[in-house]
């Protein structure tokens, strides 16, 4: 993970419609195999979706069933829970560049532990504001 971005605790619902289609092209099989856990700053064990932009590094919080029922619910994913391909399509020519550098990134967080205890305390920022950041 780079550092000096910032880091955002956020729930999937209340991120900007360009993050979640840059999420559905990173996880295109879906989100519950690739939820990590961590230790939040009241000390709780959360488990939330990684996922780094140019600009900020999120934990997009949620629970396995939280994770398959956002995919069951959502018109991009087949009924097998992966991206359908014009979708994929779609969001590539929209995103390529940005999302071959997140690729990168995201493969050296893969090669982390699987957990974040040392994220906990105060280095999340948990963004439960209501606004569309």
């Amino acid at each position: 993970m780079s550092n000096g971005k910032p880091k955002i605790i956020k729930d999937y619902d209340k991120l900007p419609v360009e993050i979640q289609e840059k999420i559905k092209l990173e996880y295109p099989y879906g989100f519950s195999d690739y939820l990590i856990r961590f230790t939040n700053k009241d000390g709780l064990i959360v488990s939330a979706l990684p996922f780094e932009t140019e600009d900020r590094y999120y934990m997009v919080r949620m629970t396995v069933g939280e994770a398959i029922k956002i995919v069951e619910d959502d018109d991009d994913f087949d009924d097998d829970g992966m991206l359908k391909e014009a979708i994929k399509v779609e969001y590539e020519s929209k995103y390529t560049e940005e999302m071959e550098e997140l690729q990168e990134e995201m493969s050296q967080i893969a090669d982390d532990d699987d957990t974040y205890d040392d994220y906990g305390d105060s280095s999340f920022e948990d963004d439960d504001d209501g606004d569309e950041d």
